[in-house]
């Protein structure tokens, strides 16, 4: 019998955690430099990841977790509507 296949394993850019790499949202900075949140975890790019909770986006705002992670300088206003979209997946 072939052994079960471990499903990929992502961390949380905020919290740290380990988790199943369908249980995050991937943030993606993308080959033009935007940065937005990718759903489908296809999206060309750079991508970090996070939990489905703003707690986690916050915390990885303050650490500028994401920053070191694109290796760029992310915008307030880049943050402001991820943190709106992360609202909206809370719910």
């Amino acid at each position: 019998m072939a052994p079960t296949k471990m499903p990929p394993l992502r961390m949380c850019a905020g919290c740290g955690a380990r988790k199943p790499k369908r249980e995050l949202v991937r943030v993606v900075r993308t080959p033009d430099g935007d940065v937005r949140l990718d759903m489908t975890g296809k999206a060309p790019g750079r991508g970090a990841y996070l939990c489905r909770d703003s707690a986690c986006l916050a915390k990885a705002v303050k650490a500028r977790r994401l920053e070191r992670a694109f290796s760029a300088e992310v915008p307030k206003e880049v943050f402001e509507s991820l943190a709106k979209e992360m609202e909206a997946l809370d719910r």
